[in-house]
């Protein structure tokens, strides 16, 4: 059974009818697995904790932004060859699109949701990826979309990119993103979509925190020990068991 006397709520869950533990652990629990919310609120029932499938939500939508945005310092650099791309995700009946970028060890460099397909979302891609504390200037830049060329020549005559940085259109070089969106998208399946671009944005940004914790992108942690990885996350949000 769950319980959280003996855990230290944060100041992040100050108000929260639940403790810090149990939230913590169905938000691990929703952002790492293809189960929707009323299969967490089963899993938590079984566990001796009775939550309405409807809070789960509004706790995805309160801390899954806050673990992409606390784990960032603890990235280990990404290397300088850079897998890039989009994905369809479905927001409000509509398509949307996904841009996500690895390095060639498949790190996760970063990713961004837009409502449009073209070289000014390239840019602010480009733009929030090299803004990141974990990633360096791309010596190349692997793509399969002709809206890049142009974002990567304004870019650097922006100087927001490096000069000698490489374009490649090299589809099969593009293997292992192709393979890393199976993931990301995976975990979108059990809610049939998101219901807004901001609930879609934010629960992403969730899913590829995870992500990159799993792959082993945290230093010090291994991506299959989930021990660690529950004991990471607690002190992100300044929890003490």
């Amino acid at each position: 059974m769950l319980c959280g006397a003996d855990v230290v709520q944060g100041k992040a869950f100050k108000g929260r009818q639940f403790t810090a533990e149990v939230i913590l652990w169905s938000v691990r629990w929703y952002l790492m697995l293809p189960i929707s919310y009323r299969d967490l609120e089963l899993m938590l029932l079984d566990r001796g904790v009775a939550v309405d499938h409807t809070t789960i939500f509004r706790w995805i939508q309160a801390y899954a932004v806050q673990l992409e945005e606390r784990i960032r310092p603890h990235l280990s650099m990404s290397n300088g060859s850079w897998r890039v791309d989009e994905t369809y995700i479905k927001v409000k009946g509509r398509w949307t699109y996904l841009y996500r970028a690895v390095d060639k060890s498949g790190q996760t460099i970063d990713f961004l949701l837009s409502a449009k397909r073209d070289a000014a979302a390239a840019k602010r891609f480009f733009r929030k990826a090299l803004a990141q504390p974990h990633t360096v200037n791309p010596r190349t830049i692997t793509v399969d979309n002709p809206s890049y060329p142009k974002a990567v020549a304004e870019m650097k005559n922006d100087a927001g990119l490096w000069r000698r940085s490489r374009l490649r259109q090299i589809k099969y070089l593009n293997n292992i993103l192709e393979q890393d969106h199976r993931g990301i998208k995976g975990l979108t399946s059990p809610g049939l979509g998101f219901g807004g671009f901001r609930t879609a944005r934010r629960t992403l940004a969730g899913f590829e925190a995870m992500a990159m914790i799993r792959k082993g992108q945290v230093r010090y942690i291994g991506g299959n020990d989930i021990r660690a990885q529950s004991k990471f996350i607690a002190g992100l949000f300044q929890i003490a068991a």
